[in-house]
């Protein structure tokens, strides 16, 4: 029998070929230098940023929400937020990407919209750990249960267009004018409904390697798969609303590179090496979150078309995560644990158990998380936040770059 890896492999190329083009390496962005650029520097006139999302930007709505369960049971308390003094609902030892980037344009640190007694004046995080780009019942028509929050990108921009108008903004040009001087951040959205495809059919038993398993996760994997294109559909109709709105200036994140992920690597426990790339990673998990993000990058550019006054920036959160693991030892990383989860149990290449994940008893945590890339086998560590958001917005990995940084 051929190995699962083999066979997930064919399909997704097969799937790739007919998507469109997708290359293998990333060509090097080219860093905008010139004094013109400097001087648009200083948050280029933004005044608020307003965020959509999951855990990976999560500030806190989970938390008030008080529904986590599975997987995220443990996000809401320590080891989580250790580096910054406890725990604020943030998937992490501490801060995300979206805090960096608000502190590089001189704002605050962007509160969680359910946090009613918080300023929102610089704007307001929707994002949601646990969120969905589609809504449970649509979900539900392809098979997959949403096992944590309700708020789905939809209803997250329902909240939006509440906030929007129940703060002294009574008109649609008040609303444009309020947007003309913000960042919008559409995502990173649309892991969960994958996630939660995968989530289904994953291995019984232990993770034997027979059959029965095997049909378990070519299922998860075609399931994963039909949902693409409607994942897509919800995140660049959301992003079309925004600019019907009066944004002009969105950011559209696409996925990580899930081969990467030290909780995919456990739960596909692949023991046929030709199944990974040169940096460890699966290639045929890397290849499905490519083809969500050539699907993406399709659709972002019909938006640029139809909206050529806008900045509408893709960012590869895909290639910024390769290139911050290629580049782990050089930047302070521990090499050896670039793959491993700082806080989990069951040690081995991943210290990732999915049964057992981050908080839970029994599990442990490194005492530097700043060496590691992963902090629960899911999400990243305050450091490689850090770093991702230089990537993406400092060293052109957001593209066209929303905001300009003085170099």
């Amino acid at each position: 029998m051929a190995t699962t890896a083999h066979t997930l492999l064919v399909a997704l190329v097969s799937l790739l070929v007919v998507v469109g083009p997708c290359h293998a390496i990333r060509p090097m962005p080219r860093p905008t230098t010139s004094l013109a650029a400097q001087r648009m520097a200083t948050a280029n006139g933004i005044t608020a940023i307003y965020n959509f999302g999951d855990s990976l930007s999560d500030t806190g709505n989970l938390l008030r929400e008080g529904d986590a369960t599975g997987v995220l049971k443990y996000t809401t308390g320590l080891p989580y937020g250790s580096t910054i003094g406890g725990a604020t609902g943030r998937c992490s030892d501490g801060y995300l990407m979206i805090d960096f980037l608000a502190k590089d344009l001189g704002l605050p640190l962007l509160n969680p919209y359910l946090n009613k007694d918080a300023d929102l004046k610089h704007g307001a995080n929707f994002a949601v750990a646990g969120a969905t780009a589609l809504d449970a019942v649509a979900l539900a028509r392809r098979g997959v249960v949403v096992p944590h929050t309700s708020s789905s990108l939809g209803v997250q921009l329902e909240w939006f267009k509440e906030f929007m108008s129940a703060n002294n903004t009574k008109s649609s040009q008040e609303i444009r004018e309020k947007l003309a001087q913000s960042l919008v951040m559409v995502g990173e959205i649309g892991g969960n409904d994958y996630n939660y495809a995968f989530q289904a059919n994953k291995p019984l038993a232990g993770g034997e390697r027979n059959l029965y398993n095997f049909g378990r996760m070519v299922t998860g994997a075609v399931e994963a798969m039909v949902l693409v294109p409607e994942v897509v559909r919800s995140i660049t109709s959301a992003a079309r609303e925004l600019l019907d709105m009066g944004a002009t200036r969105l950011v559209i994140p696409g996925n990580f590179p899930l081969g990467c992920v030290p909780s995919y690597l456990s739960a596909a426990n692949e023991k046929d090496p030709a199944a990974y790339d040169s940096n460890g990673c699966l290639i045929g998990l890397n290849l499905f979150a490519q083809m969500h993000n050539v699907l993406l990058q399709e659709q972002i550019r019909e938006l640029r078309a139809a909206y050529p006054a806008a900045t509408i920036a893709y960012a590869d959160y895909f290639y910024a995560y390769v290139q911050m693991l290629r580049d782990a030892g050089k930047t302070g990383f521990d090499k050896g644990s670039v793959m491993k989860a700082c806080c989990g149990t069951g040690g081995g290449a991943y210290n990732v158990d999915m049964d057992r994940m981050c908080g839970a008893p029994g599990t442990t945590v490194c005492a530097r998380p700043d060496q590691y890339l992963s902090f629960d086998g899911v999400h990243l560590t305050q450091r490689a936040y850090r770093v991702m958001t230089d990537l993406l917005y400092h060293k052109g990995f957001a593209s066209p770059a929303p905001v300009e940084f003085p170099r």
